[in-house]
């Protein structure tokens, strides 16, 4: 593919809508189908299960299966305690950061509809100042404007009630995507321009392409660890996000250095497969595509580890969106990072052949 712009407007338009919907953990199904809506001309068909992921299959009949997946899910809250007085305590769906909660408009998902509230925080004139109290999951509340708990519970607002925040997509300096929870719907995004990709430049595949968008990463890998047993791939290749570690206070080593605008970020992991990781390092250079590197220790924390120790093993890899600020909401990739990325997979399919093990013993 040459390196012709990706990201065309009516994508870019996608993108907004799909992020600016909420898909909390165990509530994805809205985004869904959103994104089942945009991926529709370009799959052959759609499979769903229980809990909310979806998969565009494309050419469902062939016996030998490639998975390329992002997760579909945000983190979030849940409203956990009310007092008397009609404040809110909250317990995490996910890896909510308690630490930029306060001051933080949210939304409250009821059967009455959205409720708005606000994380509210002590003003700086009552509070000790030769004792800074820090925000912690057992001090951080919301306000939903009641005056006591029979009043919150008239609006709607009930013990497991999921909390989102409201923060919607912008663009930084013409070329930076901000929003919440580009982790991980940049990969659901990513994987959706793929399938377009292939089916504009009117490519056919020897094999059967599974676009798989998960639920439940954030709690687990659950979404995943459930649909590739439904799928049974040969191969997987993941597409999640990794640290921007130029930005202050990250130690770049014991993180590693990897940086906004400089590529895709391929991973080694015992859970990445070596000959296909080094397939995609192979297609990146062909195709002039640039890269980076990390490495992870155990585990690489993302829907591969699901893949690759499913069903007897997967032959998996990981192919990460660097982003700054993650679990927050400003999260900010590079537009040519996620081109990249987008480019990476396209090219890296289109050097699979069907049947390859990609065994170290052939």
């Amino acid at each position: 593919m040459a390196k012709e712009k990706i990201i065309t407007k009516k994508s870019l338009e996608f993108l907004e809508k799909y992020l600016n919907n909420p898909s909390p953990t165990g509530y994805e199904w809205e985004g869904q189908k959103i994104w089942m809506d945009y991926v529709k001309p370009y799959v052959d068909e759609f499979i769903t299960d229980t809990y909310g992921t979806a998969v565009g299959v494309i050419n469902p009949d062939a016996k030998y299966r490639v998975v390329i997946e992002g997760h579909s899910d945000e983190i979030s809250w849940y409203v956990n305690y009310i007092t008397d007085e009609g404040l809110l305590y909250v317990i995490r769906n996910g890896g909510s950061d308690h630490q930029i909660a306060p001051s933080k408009w949210v939304n409250i998902h009821t059967k009455k509809g959205i409720v708005k509230g606000v994380f509210g925080w002590p003003a700086i004139h009552t509070r000790d100042k030769s004792k800074e109290e820090p925000p912690k999951l057992d001090n951080i509340f919301i306000d939903i404007g009641a005056k006591d708990k029979k009043e919150v519970e008239k609006m709607g607002v009930h013990v497991g009630c999921v909390i989102t925040y409201p923060d919607q997509f912008q663009i930084l300096n013409k070329d930076k995507f901000v929003c919440r929870a580009l982790d991980n719907r940049m990969g659901g995004y990513m994987i959706a321009e793929v399938a377009r990709l292939l089916k504009e430049n009117k490519k056919e595949l020897p094999f059967g392409l599974y676009i798989t968008n998960s639920v439940q990463e954030e709690i687990g890998l659950r979404g995943a660890e459930m649909i590739t047993q439904t799928i049974k791939p040969n191969v997987a290749i993941v597409t999640d996000v990794c640290h921007d570690t130029t930005t202050p206070m990250i130690n770049k080593k014991t993180e590693g250095e990897t940086k906004i605008g400089d590529g895709p970020v391929i991973s080694y992991a015992p859970a990445v497969q070596n000959k296909l990781r080094e397939r995609i390092l192979e297609t990146a250079e062909s195709h002039k595509i640039p890269f980076q590197r990390n490495a992870s220790s155990r585990y690489t924390g993302t829907d591969t580890d699901a893949f690759a120790y499913s069903n007897g093993g997967v032959a998996s890899a990981l192919i990460s969106l660097p982003l700054r600020y993650m679990h927050t909401t400003v999260e900010t990739v590079h537009k040519d990072d996620v081109e990249n990325v987008i480019r990476l997979i396209y090219e890296t399919l289109l050097n699979i052949k069907e049947g390859e093990t990609f065994s170290y013993f052939d």
